[in-house]
């Protein structure tokens, strides 16, 4: 059996987040045994506890904590770890450092472009410890990891896509009117939902402008945003949607818990993001059976075939998302066999079994 450090620098929730925890909960028992570190308790403590995991509470706090490298240092000899599997940037710096102090073989996986901001502070030296540090790094797609290739200087040879993936039957809920009903909507509604926490790359402001500029068409169109909305770019949203006028036809539901829930409510399922290194909220929609159109934002054009399982539009542009919508829902028949293209194309492409296997894999490599 193998001893797998998992750690992450993030409490989520979020899509990072939510892979990081399957990851560790979901590769076989008899195989690996998890050590997990997170940085303190919130949305992926919980969720952990819930697995019946017991997480290693460690807060990396400051810009470079050595106590903090000390630490995790001591944990890998403690436990005897073989493998460290880290997420996400700063999480990925500090196990390529504790793997080169110990010896231990690093997979470092990045999620997004986000990940790594264009004015990342010392950008040249955090990929050099990872270039040093890692053996395996993996990108959760083609594009983002041509996107890694283009803005730093990674070691290429180490670089492996592998997709995120998903428990596909638990999306296979039966349609709910429980959202209908909250709100009085009548069956002559589309309700449009989107699922992903406020933030920048998310362009909620594009979806606003969208629904303003289909309202002044027809009011058959209702959206619902789930994600968390504790941040100062929800206040802006909220002005802008009352600049608007769209307080009864843009609404923000905030965190959501049960996303398998939110999506059997949807007539289609809206992606509107600016830059997504790939989106588990469109494959989870996807296996829900809910139409989907996204935004030509990086992963999507990887998940989604034009036409034939789901619907994509340009980013960015309101009115490309609002024409979108007019044409993707003028044909009932056309989109059933589009959903019924999606979900098979999950199931075959991304369900949790082929990620599993193909982390499996890599970890068989190095280790």
């Amino acid at each position: 059996m193998k001893t797998i450090l998992h750690i992450i620098d993030t409490t989520g929730p979020g899509g990072a987040e939510t892979v990081f925890i399957d990851l560790l909960t979901r590769l076989p028992k008899d195989k690996f045994k998890a050590v997990i570190i997170i940085r303190g308790k919130g949305w992926v403590y919980d969720e952990l506890t819930r697995r019946g995991e017991r997480p290693v509470l460690l807060d990396a706090k400051g810009s470079f904590n050595w106590r903090y490298l000390l630490q995790l240092r001591q944990i890998i000899k403690r436990e005897s770890v073989d493998l460290i599997q880290s997420h996400l940037l700063g999480s990925n710096v500090y196990s390529a450092l504790a793997g080169l102090l110990t010896g231990v073989p690093v997979v470092a996986t990045f999620h997004g472009a986000v990940d790594i901001g264009e004015n990342e502070r010392l950008k040249r030296l955090k990929f050099a410890a990872i270039n040093f540090g890692t053996k395996r790094i993996i990108a959760v797609s083609d594009n983002l990891r041509a996107d890694i290739i283009r803005r730093t200087r990674v070691n290429k040879t180490r670089l492996r896509t592998i997709y995120n993936g998903i428990a596909v039957d638990e999306f296979n809920k039966p349609a709910s009117d429980s959202i209908r009903d909250k709100f009085g909507w009548s069956k002559s509604m589309v309700i449009v939902g989107s699922l992903g926490n406020v933030r920048t790359a998310k362009a909620y402001d594009i979806l606003l402008h969208a629904a303003a500029l289909l309202k002044n068409k027809s009011e058959k169109f209702k959206f619902v945003i789930a994600g968390q909305c504790n941040t100062r770019l929800f206040d802006e949203l909220l002005s802008l949607r009352a600049e608007l006028k769209l307080e009864k036809d843009v609404y923000f539901l905030g965190f959501n818990d049960d996303p398998a829930e939110f999506l059997s409510n949807l007539d289609i399922f809206l992606l509107p993001s600016t830059s997504e290194g790939f989106s588990i909220a469109t494959i989870q929609a996807m296996a829900s059976g809910v139409p989907v159109i996204a935004t030509k934002s990086g992963g999507p054009e990887e998940i989604l075939t034009h036409a034939e399982n789901g619907w994509l539009v340009t980013a960015g542009d309101p009115s490309a998302i609002a024409e979108g919508l007019e044409q993707f829902t003028s044909n009932s028949q056309t989109l059933a066999q589009m959903s019924k293209n999606a979900s098979e194309h999950v199931r075959d492409k991304f369900s949790m079994d082929k990620t599993l296997s193909a982390y499996e894999a890599v970890y068989n490599e190095i280790t």
